[in-house]
C-alpha cells in the first residue's frame, strides 16, 4: 500500500516552497551535518555529500494547501525532518512525537527575517505552518486599518481565577502577565463592588460567580488593571481586550459599578478605548478596549456625543450557543452547562460552530476604506464549561478534552472548503477565516500553549510586509 500524502497548509503570507524533507533515526533527531552542508556555500570543484534528503520541490502560495509526496515518520522511533525556503532563507521542521504539539521553524540561514509555527497532526498527516511573531508582541506586524473584530485573538475565561479556589472556581493556572506574554490579548474579568454607595472608593473584588477567586484572601480588580497597563507601556503595539462583569453577592447594582469603572479607572482616553465601537488596531494600540457586561449610570448615556459608553454587550445572552447582542458588536457562544462528561462533544461542536461563522466573515475595510458590508461583530467563542457537581466536568477535565480538539480543528478544518480542496478565496461559503476571539481555560497548562499559538498564527492575512523594513 502506497504512504499517504502529506497535506501541507501555508497560513502566512509568504510563499513557502517545501524543498526537502528526511527520516533520521531517533538516535538522528536533529538535521544531520551532512544534510546542514547541502544549505552552506562550498567550494565549486567539492561534490556534494551523500545524504538521505528526498526532494520535494512543492511551491505553496500564501493561505493554500496541497499534497506533497513526504512520507509519514515512524515517530517516536523515527524523526520527519522538512525542510523550506521562505523567500530565499530555508527553515526546517523537526517532528519527533506521536501526538500534536507546536513548535518554531528553525532557521538555518544567518539572520533569518521570518518567525512562524508549525503544528504537525500525525492522525492526519498534515502540516500547518503559522504566522507568529514574538508572542508578547504579535500584532506589531500586523496593519493598522485592521478592524480589530476582524483578527483571530486568544482570550482567557475568568482570567484571575489562578489562585487556589475551589475547583470549579479555578479557570486558569497562570497569572495574568504571563498569559499576555503568551499572547492572550482577552481578558474575562468578573467583579463585585465593595463599597458601592461610597463615590470616592474604588475596590472592585475579583469574584466567579458567588465565590472568590482565592481561598486565602480577597483579589482586587486595581492590581490587575495596573499590571494590564503596564505591559502595554512595555508593549505599545498591542491591545487588551477587556469584558468587565458585575458578579458575587451584596446589592451593588451595574449603574455603581458603571460609575465606578467611568470615574477610577476607564476615564483616560489614552490608556482605555471607550468609545461604543469596535476600534482599529491602529485605534487600539496601547489601550485597554473595554466591553461592558453592565449596564450605565444614566449620566454615562451622554457619552460620545449621545452614543453612551463602552462596547455595549449589556443584554449577553445566558447560557447561549449563538446569540448577536442588541448593538449588533458581538456574537456570542457561551454555552457552558455540560452536565455530563458524554456532552463534552456538543461543546465542542457549538465552538467550532462559532469558529465557521467568523471564518465567513468578510474584513469591511479594504483599500479604500470602510465599505457598506454589514457590522463586523466581534464573534466571541467560549470554550469552557462546568459542572460544580461533576469533576469529570470541572473547568481543568473539560478544557483537557476541548482545547485540542479545537487545535486539531484549526490546523485541519478551519476556513476549508466542504470537500477539503482549498482555503480562502476558494468558494462563495468561505470568509477571512478570522477564528474571532477564542476564549479558554487552563492555558499554559504544563507550558502547553498551542491553542494560542493556533490562534494568533491565523493573522497572516493582516501582516505587513517585513521583507521590506
Amino acid at each position: 500500500m502506497a504512504s499517504p500524502l502529506m497535506t501541507i497548509r501555508n497560513l502566512t503570507s509568504n510563499p513557502i516552497t517545501i524543498k526537502h524533507y528526511e527520516i533520521n533515526d531517533l538516535q538522528s533527531t536533529k538535521i544531520s551535518s551532512r544534510s546542514l552542508k547541502l544549505f552552506s556555500k562550498a567550494p565549486a570543484n567539492e561534490k556534494p555529500p551523500p545524504t538521505s534528503l528526498e526532494d520535494v520541490g512543492v511551491l505553496l502560495e500564501p493561505l493554500k494547501s496541497a499534497k506533497a509526496d513526504i512520507r509519514p515518520a515512524n515517530v517516536p522511533h523515527q524523526a520527519l525532518n522538512v525542510f523550506f525556503e521562505i523567500r530565499g532563507e530555508i527553515y526546517q521542521t523537526n517532528i519527533t512525537q506521536p501526538t500534536c504539539q507546536s513548535q518554531l521553524l528553525v532557521p538555518l540561514t544567518a539572520d533569518p527575517h521570518f518567525s512562524h509555527t508549525a503544528v504537525y497532526h500525525p492522525h492526519h498527516h498534515h502540516l500547518a505552518v503559522f504566522y507568529r511573531d514574538q508572542l508578547g508582541s504579535w500584532m506589531k506586524r500586523l496593519k493598522d486599518e485592521t478592524p480589530l473584530s476582524a483578527l483571530s485573538i486568544p482570550g482567557t475565561h475568568n482570567s484571575p481565577t489562578y489562585h487556589r479556589a475551589l475547583p470549579s472556581v479555578r479557570c486558569q493556572v497562570v497569572p495574568v502577565r504571563e498569559q499576555l506574554e503568551q499572547g492572550v490579548r482577552f481578558l474575562d474579568i468578573r467583579v463585585q463592588p465593595e463599597n458601592p454607595l461610597d463615590p470616592s472608593k474604588d475596590g472592585l473584588v475579583l469574584v466567579h460567580s458567588v465565590f472568590p477567586i482565592s481561598l486565602t484572601g480577597p483579589r482586587y480588580f486595581r492590581k490587575l488593571v495596573d499590571e494590564a497597563l503596564r505591559f502595554l507601556e512595555q508593549n505599545p503595539s498591542e491591545t487588551i481586550i477587556m469584558s468587565v462583569k458585575r458578579e458575587g453577592t451584596g446589592n451593588a447594582t451595574d449603574a455603581q459599578l458603571s460609575r465606578i469603572m467611568r470615574d477610577h479607572y476607564a476615564g483616560d482616553v489614552n490608556r482605555w478605548f471607550t468609545a461604543p465601537r469596535i476600534p482599529t488596531l491602529g485605534e487600539a494600540r496601547g489601550k485597554i478596549v473595554l466591553i461592558r457586561r453592565f449596564t450605565l449610570e444614566a449620566r454615562l448615556n451622554n457619552e460620545w456625543s449621545g452614543n453612551g459608553w463602552c462596547i455595549n454587550a449589556e443584554t449577553w445572552a445566558d447560557n447561549s450557543p449563538h446569540s448577536l447582542c442588541p448593538s449588533g458588536d458581538v456574537c456570542i457562544q457561551d454555552f457552558y452547562e455540560v452536565l455530563e462528561t458524554e456532552n463534552i462533544g456538543q461543546k465542542i461542536q457549538y465552538s467550532t460552530d462559532q469558529l465557521k461563522r467568523a471564518a465567513e466573515c468578510v474584513c469591511p475595510c479594504g483599500p479604500d476604506g470602510m465599505s457598506s458590508e454589514p457590522k463586523h461583530p466581534f464573534y466571541i467563542n467560549f470554550l469552557t464549561a462546568s459542572n460544580f457537581w461533576k469533576m469529570g466536568c470541572w473547568p481543568d477535565k473539560i478544557a483537557a478534552k476541548l482545547n485540542p480538539a479545537i487545535v486539531d480543528y484549526l490546523c485541519t478544518k478551519h476556513n476549508v472548503s466542504e470537500d477539503g480542496s482549498g482555503l480562502e478565496g476558494n468558494g462563495d461559503l468561505l470568509g477571512d477565516g478570522s477564528t474571532g476571539i477564542v476564549v479558554c481555560d487552563w492555558v499554559g497548562n504544563d507550558g502547553n500553549w498551542d491553542i494560542v499559538r493556533c490562534v494568533v498564527g491565523m493573522n497572516g492575512k493582516y501582516e505587513r510586509d517585513v521583507s521590506v523594513e
